[in-house]
């Protein structure tokens, strides 16, 4: 970010100092009156102004001063505006903060001092700007726990704040890692039912034959080892949110029990013939594809209706654009501070390699790596190195080089005509919308084999 300071002060001499103070560092404009002031500010913008209260035409009072002061404030609130004063001149000083002025500095010049005090108006502005991009960022998502910029990300999140209200049961589907227990438990906590309980269960760790007194309970006696009665997760979340995170790897005995629970809203425990009544909402989560499921005969479709009144469908991290560097610096900085590592950032070389990997794991392995990283990194400064992650730069600049992305675009493009048209030259130019001499040259170019064995192959 380049730095603006404005220096209002109608003394030559003194704009002159002034101005060899911060030659080096910033850039710098001069206005000796509240018009050339106000002319400066408008064209560009600065960061940091200096205000000399005693303008013309009352250079021996502050009214113009204050008048600017006003004006500045209005038109570009954000600006960190430091009044110079006389001296003796406290009064005017704490009524220009009481403004809105951030700082006051009192004459003589002194370049250390006058440079001090710039300098932390600048920072503070800096610090403010970096707050607000932080907010605009998370601004799109009030979900806990969910750090999201992209539109593919923020239209999932949209649609949890319609449905959270509400109580349908909602399908969460998605790739290991991509957070849906984290979008189930915001379904509950964005609900009425926030102050009950949020029960959940993993349907692919237990085994099967313990599976249903864990869903359901059991009465005393019902099976060997069953000394007492014991409530299941559906009756424990009564009034709350049954969670049941990979559903499409409940055995097909159990899905037709399900059904019925959901259909009636009572259950019936195992060892009992009387249904208890239940008021529960429900959740379900699975990286599977429930519809390859079904044509396989392995999940019911009826029970897959019943589960999907909304489905929300999360896209793996590598789908996300923009989210895994958002992710990424959310994630360092609530390590960081955890592991007592405080104002750690990125390297170039690891924001690259952020961008260009594709992260198969999704977030959990993003914050295995992250997690690594704090611990392991030298200094302030986290690389891809201590990420294990390589920084294919040359990779990620090909990505972004637009002559490039059209070559290979081009180059699939006639590929795949000649193979539709089968390597027939004539037809493959039509279907290109070229000519037959263009499309020669192209593939000239792109050395692209056009004899009868490529045809063949």
């Amino acid at each position: 970010m380049t730095k603006r300071l404005l220096i209002v002060e109608d003394d030559p001499g003194l704009q002159s100092q002034m101005r060899w103070c911060f030659s080096t560092d910033l850039e710098v404009e001069v206005a000796a009156d509240r018009a050339s002031a106000l002319a400066s500010l408008r064209r560009n913008e600065p960061q940091v102004v200096t205000l000399d209260l005693g303008l013309p035409p009352d250079p021996g009072g502050a009214s113009e001063g204050f008048a600017l002061l006003d004006d500045i404030l209005r038109l570009s609130p954000m600006v960190k505006v430091i009044v110079v004063t006389g001296r003796e001149d406290k009064e005017n000083a704490v009524r220009a903060i009481g403004m809105g002025a951030s700082d006051f500095y009192q004459k003589p010049l002194d370049p250390d001092i006058l440079t001090f005090v710039v300098n932390r108006a600048f920072r503070l502005a800096e610090l403010e700007t970096e707050n607000r991009e932080l907010a605009s960022r998370h601004n799109g998502t009030n979900i806990k726990g969910i750090v999201a910029a992209s539109p593919q990300m923020l239209s999932v999140c949209r649609t949890l704040e319609k449905v959270a209200p509400t109580d349908v049961t909602t399908l969460i589907t998605g790739e290991t890692g991509t957070g849906k227990e984290l979008l189930a438990r915001a379904l509950h906590d964005l609900s009425h039912r926030a102050d009950k309980s949020f029960a959940a269960i993993n349907c692919a760790a237990i085994p099967e034959n313990l599976l249903e007194s864990e869903l359901f309970g059991y009465e005393k006696g019902a099976f060997t080892g069953a000394t007492q009665s014991k409530k299941g997760k559906i009756e424990s979340a009564n009034g709350g949110t049954l969670f049941l995170d990979e559903i499409g790897d409940m055995p097909m005995s159990l899905q037709a029990k399900l059904l019925r629970f959901l259909q009636e809203r009572s259950v019936d425990r195992v060892g009992s013939v009387k249904p208890v009544a239940v008021d529960v909402r429900v959740v379900c989560a699975t990286h599977r594809d429930v519809r390859q499921l079904i044509d396989s005969g392995e999940f019911r479709e009826d029970l897959y209706y019943r589960i999907s009144e909304i489905t929300l469908d999360v896209p793996a991290l590598r789908d996300r654009q923009g989210d895994p560097l958002v992710i990424a610096r959310s994630l360092l900085q609530n390590l960081s501070r955890q592991l007592d590592r405080p104002n750690l950032s990125f390297s170039d070389d690891a924001v690259r390699a952020i961008n260009s990997y594709g992260w198969p794991g999704n977030v959990r392995e993003m914050i295995n790596k992250v997690k690594r990283a704090t611990i392991m990194a030298e200094g302030k400064r986290v690389t891809a190195t201590d990420l294990e992650l390589s920084d294919d730069s040359e990779q990620a600049d090909n990505q972004l080089n637009l002559r490039q992305v059209r070559e290979t675009a081009e180059r699939n493009a006639i590929l795949q005509a000649l193979k539709t048209t089968g390597f027939n030259m004539a037809q493959a130019s039509r279907l290109l919308g070229i000519t037959r001499p263009t499309l020669y040259n192209l593939t000239n170019k792109y050395r692209i084999d056009t004899s009868a064995e490529a045809a063949q192959a």
